[in-house]
C-alpha cells in the first residue's frame, strides 16, 4: 500500500519545535536568559515548557504517516519493528548522557563510570512513549486507546496523591514518581540539574506523556483522512479549545507542572499544539503562503540528527578547555557575543548555535540523507 503524502505543515511544525528546543537548551550564559526561554521553576507554565510536549506531539504525527506501511506486516513483525526502533532511540539517549565515555581520574584517562550515568532522559521518554503509542494504535481500536489514555492520566493523578508524601505530594523530592525512580534506579542514575536527585523524565511521569503522542497520532491520522480543508481545520481548532478549557479547569485541582508532567499539563500542551498546527495549516495550505517555511521544513525532516548533533557538540564545547577554568563554549560566547550584553548576547549565541545545527540538516537534506531508526 502506498504511504499517504506527508503534509508540509507537519514538517514545519517539527522544524519549529527542534529549532526552538536548541535555542532553549544552549544559551550563551544560563544565568542571563530571558524569562520566556526558561522553564517554570515548578508549578506554572512558560512557552519553553511547550517544547518537549510538542516534540512528542510531532512523534505521534510522524507515526500516523508510517502506520499505513505496516498493514501488510504481521502483528509479530510490527511488534518487533516498534520494539527495535524504541530500543535504538532509548540507547541513543543513554549513550548521549554517557558521552564522551571517558574522564580523567587522578590524571589518568579512564572510562566514565556507568554507575553515575543518567538512565532516563528526553530521547528515552520519546522511545517509551513511541513504543506504547505504536502498539496501542496497532493492536487496539480507537475507543480502547482513548480509554487507556484517559486511564493513564487519572491513574497518574491518583498515584501522586496516594503514594506521595502526605504533607507535600507534589513536591520535587516527595512525589510518587521520585520515590519510584529512586527505588528503581538509585539517585546516582537520576538527573541532578535541579541541585538534588530528581528526574523530570522519570518512569511514572512517562505514563501521562504517552497521551501527548496519542493525540499527535490521531491529529495526523485525521488530517490524512479528512484532507486539508476548512472543515477539518475547524474541528482541530475546536478540539484544541476544548482541551484548553479542560486543562484550565483541571488546573484548580492539579496544577500545570512540566517537571511532574501532570495531566492538566498534558491537556494544556496538546490543546496549544492543536491550535498551532491549525494555524500553520491555515497559513500554508489555505493561504498558500510558503515564505520562510523551507527553513523549518529542512529542520523538520531530520529532527533526530539535528537534536543529537546539538547535544553532543555542545558537550564537546563544554569539555574542551581553552585555559584553566575556561571552556571553548565560554570562550566563544565571551569573545563573539558578550559585547551585545548579557541577555541579548546569550540569546544571540543560542540562535547562532541553532543555525549551525540547522546547517547540518541543510547539508543532509541536500544530500538526501535522512536519519531514521
Amino acid at each position: 500500500m502506498q504511504t499517504p503524502p506527508r503534509f508540509l505543515a507537519l514538517d514545519v511544525f517539527r522544524g519549529l519545535t527542534i529549532c526552538f528546543m536548541i535555542i532553549v537548551n544552549t544559551p550563551g550564559d544560563g544565568s542571563a536568559t530571558f524569562s520566556l526561554l526558561l522553564h517554570a521553576e515548578w508549578n506554572g507554565f512558560t512557552p519553553t515548557d511547550l517544547v518537549f510536549p510538542s516534540f512528542l506531539f510531532a512523534v505521534g504525527n510522524a507515526l500516523s504517516f508510517v502506520m499505513p506501511k505496516w498493514q501488510t506486516k504481521t502483528n509479530q513483525a510490527v511488534f518487533l519493528l516498534v520494539t527495535k526502533r524504541a530500543a535504538i532511540i532509548f540507547l541513543l539517549g543513554f549513550l548521549m548522557y554517557w558521552f564522551p565515555f571517558l574522564t580523567y581520574d587522578q590524571g589518568h584517562l579512564v572510562v566514565a563510570p556507568f554507575d553515575h550515568t543518567r538512565i532516563m532522559g528526553v530521547l528515552q521518554r520519546i522511545a517509551l512513549c513511541y513504543w506504547a503509542t505504536a502498539l496501542m494504535v496497532q493492536f487496539l481500536n480507537t475507543r480502547s486507546v482513548i480509554f487507556i489514555s484517559s486511564f493513564f492520566l487519572l491513574f497518574y493523578w491518583s498515584a501522586l496523591y496516594l503514594f506521595g508524601s502526605e504533607t507535600d505530594p507534589l513536591g520535587m523530592t516527595s512525589n510518587a514518581g521520585f520515590y519510584l525512580d529512586k527505588w528503581l534506579m538509585g539517585e546516582a542514575h537520576m538527573y541532578h540539574g535541579e541541585g538534588v536527585a530528581f528526574d523530570p523524565e522519570g518512569w511514572l511521569s512517562t505514563l501521562p506523556a504517552i497521551v501527548n503522542v496519542v493525540i499527535g497520532y490521531y491529529t495526523g491520522a485525521y488530517l490524512q483522512k479528512q484532507g486539508k480543508n476548512y472543515q477539518a481545520l475547524t474541528h482541530l481548532l475546536l478540539a484544541g479549545v476544548l482541551l484548553l478549557f479542560l486543562a484550565y479547569a483541571w488546573n484548580f485541582w492539579l496544577p500545570f507542572n512540566k517537571k511532574l508532567w501532570t495531566g492538566s499539563f498534558v491537556l494544556l500542551t496538546t490543546g496549544l499544539d492543536l491550535v498551532i498546527i491549525s494555524a500553520i495549516i491555515y497559513w500554508i495550505d489555505m493561504r498558500q503562503q510558503l515564505a520562510g517555511t523551507h527553513f523549518f521544513e529542512i529542520a523538520g525532516k531530520n529532527p533526530l540528527a539535528i537534536y543529537l548533533f546539538s547535544e553532543l557538540f555542545a558537550v564537546l564545547l563544554y569539555i574542551t578547555p581553552v585555559k584553566p577554568g575556561l571552556s571553548l563554549f565560554q570562550w566563544l560566547y565571551i569573545n563573539l557575543f558578550s559585547f551585545l550584553g548579557p541577555y541579548f548576547g546569550s540569546l544571540a549565541f543560542a540562535i547562532a548555535f541553532m543555525l549551525l545545527c540547522w546547517s547540518l540538516g541543510y547539508w543532509m537534506n541536500k544530500k538526501k540523507i535522512y536519519l531514521r531508526v
